[in-house]
């Protein structure tokens, strides 16, 4: 039997391990500075970050009888990630769409109108005026302005003022200038809208700078977002709503046209008996009879539209109101120089490898 020889794999890839120790250890010096250098860059950008705050609110739609998914069993199918409730046909708004709402022209353009206050001003001002007016980005902001964002700011400058554009809606056209598309893409990065589809709650939460200006935009995009969802649940009851009270006007102006045709005719002929005129009285009478019932019927139609709107109004169930944010969600300093710290360390790694590559590279290279 012959033996097998033992490889020398092991000690090669002890060797190995051994070289690259060594290798850091003798540019330990370098490998220091580079990680003292990003620490120091982390706490500049961590310190010199603005602060922003997270307001934030919680609350339940209300559901339709017809859209709970089959009792029970929709409550099992949920277990099981399900939503039985958008396999029916219900008139409401599925929660999983409400971040489209938000996130539509018509709504963001009702955002940047919105009036807040601001502390140290006196008065209200526009989420639009705030921004172009009053907010300052920061050291860092111009520096990531005009570093990062030097290109855009070139090419904003040679285009010169930017044109409207239109959005189509079921109604005409939203026009949207340069200034406007500019914050749109902030409040994208700003508001936020989760639906819960198993739990059935939904959160809406708003970042900015100052702490009271973003418990004011949260509250008022969710009044902005109710609203919303309020109107398009109502929308067919309201127009048989309107419906109903024109008809109503229409009919109750001819009544009382056959109702003082009617009293005018029987104050003149009130001793005359001649066949012609209770002939006459009589289709009077008839025609008032019709349109007295007819008067009546819209009425009662007029109060179960008017009762039907009010039963179609969804309720909002609000489980986490809004509040004043007393702490910041950002910047979160220690996490930034920790990413910092680490960065610098393996970009201090990856110079001494490549260094250490790169002479060995060129050394082959001289003795071919």
């Amino acid at each position: 039997m012959t033996e097998s020889k033992p490889s020398n794999n092991t000690a090669e890839d002890e060797i190995d391990l051994l070289a690259l120790a060594k290798t850091v250890w003798e540019k330990r010096k370098l490998l220091v500075s580079v990680t003292v250098s990003f620490m120091i860059l982390g706490l500049a950008v961590a310190i010199l970050s603005p602060k922003e705050f997270t307001a934030s609110s919680t609350f339940i739609p209300q559901t339709s009888e017809g859209s709970k998914g089959g009792g029970s069993l929709g409550g099992l199918a949920s277990l099981a990630g399900i939503n039985l409730g958008s396999m029916g046909g219900s008139s409401e708004i599925p929660p999983s769409l409400y971040p489209k709402i938000v996130s539509s022209a018509s709504f963001r353009k009702a955002l940047l109108e919105s009036k807040i206050n601001v502390e140290g001003l006196e008065g209200a001002v526009s989420y639009k005026e705030y921004f172009e007016e009053i907010y300052s980005p920061g050291v860092l902001g111009l520096l990531k302005q005009y570093t990062i964002g030097l290109p855009g700011v070139i090419i904003k400058l040679i285009k010169g003022e930017g044109t409207e554009s239109s959005i189509e809606t079921e109604n005409g056209f939203i026009n949207v200038s340069q200034e406007e598309f500019e914050h749109f893409k902030r409040l994208e990065q700003q508001l936020t809208v989760t639906p819960n589809d198993k739990e059935g709650f939904v959160s809406i939460s708003f970042v900015l700078p100052e702490p009271l200006m973003a418990a004011q935009m949260t509250r008022i995009a969710q009044e902005l977002l109710q609203k919303e969802l309020i109107a398009y649940k109502i929308g067919n009851a309201r127009e048989q709503l309107k419906f109903t009270e024109e008809r109503f006007e229409e009919k109750k102006a001819e009544f009382e046209q056959i109702q003082a045709r009617l009293s005018g005719f029987r104050d003149r002929n009130q001793n005359i008996v001649s066949a012609s005129a209770q002939n006459q009285l009589q289709r009077l009478e008839a025609e008032y009879n019709f349109s007295f019932n007819i008067y009546t019927e819209l009425a009662k139609q007029l109060e179960q539209a008017k009762l039907q709107v009010a039963k179609d109004t969804p309720i909002f169930s609000i489980i986490q109101p809004v509040t004043v944010p007393t702490e910041k969600s950002a910047p979160k300093r220690p996490l930034i120089l920790v990413i910092f710290t680490i960065l610098g360390f393996i970009i201090g790694l990856g110079y001494v490898f490549g260094s250490e590559f790169l002479k060995g590279v060129k050394e082959q290279w001289n003795r071919v």
